[in-house]
């Protein structure tokens, strides 16, 4: 079910809400993005390596930041983090965890349409992982990450790519048999084709810079970056710093 003022499904709002008090476990449900975690922020700072040393000092926008696993580690590397969710639940827990361990950010629950309108262009670097699948229109969803971010500026996202091999992988795989991610997650016709998100991206504005794939090796419980896109996959779009979007 859709909101008339907001790009989200309530029932997959839900999911994640219901998740809040376990989002730091590392043992418990969102585990599987404690393990990505790493490789997420590797693919951040590469993407964004510059003179003045990757996100250090960099005003950086997390949408869908869920209990703050990625935008704590963006704060903990010098970026000036804001976290966005429309869980209330999940960023109570995240501006705890926050507190717990003396990381400096700041979270709002407002919807990425909305913080478009109020601050448009107020951001070197946006983030959007693992999110892009779960919104109603995903396309709307990478038109406010363009708007949000400055010219000459980053917007890094992830998702899962369409296809027999992701939904054997994401959904079968990882949710039936491996039962690392809890049973009804993923929904395989909201997976987003990178010809998709690239399309997407150019009807807002942004230039697609990179498409890496994410290899996740089950016996060792390690993911690792890789040329291949079946599944998993990261890019990197930067917007025009003569156009505006």
């Amino acid at each position: 079910m859709q909101t008339s003022a907001r790009n989200v499904d309530l029932a997959e709002l839900a999911k994640f809400t219901a998740l809040a008090q376990s989002w730091w476990d590392p043992q418990g449900p969102s585990k599987p993005l404690h393990e990505l975690n790493p490789l997420r922020l590797q693919y951040i700072e590469r993407a964004v390596a510059s003179a003045t040393a990757g996100l250090q000092g960099k005003q950086v926008l997390d949408v869908g930041c869920g209990g703050g696993i990625l935008s704590e580690a963006m704060a903990r590397n010098g970026a000036q983090v804001l976290g966005i969710d429309l869980s209330q639940a999940v960023l109570d827990v995240a501006e705890l965890h926050a507190l717990d361990v003396k990381v400096s950010l700041e979270y709002r629950a407002v919807a990425a349409e909305e913080l478009a309108q109020q601050r448009p262009g107020a951001f070197a670097l946006v983030t959007c992982m693992e999110m892009l699948e779960h919104v109603p229109e995903p396309a709307a969803m990478v038109k406010a990450l363009a708007a949000l971010v400055q010219p000459g500026g980053d917007v890094i996202v992830s998702t899962l790519n369409r296809n027999p091999l992701a939904f054997a992988v994401a959904i079968v795989g990882a949710e039936y048999i491996t039962r690392v991610l809890p049973r009804g997650t993923h929904e395989y016709l909201k997976f987003i084709r990178p010809s998709e998100l690239a399309r997407w991206g150019r009807e807002a504005g942004l230039e697609l810079r990179d498409l890496t794939g994410i290899a996740y090796n089950p016996l060792t419980r390690s993911f690792r970056l890789s040329p291949n896109t079946d599944v998993n996959y990261l890019a990197h779009f930067k917007r025009s710093a003569k156009e505006p979007v």
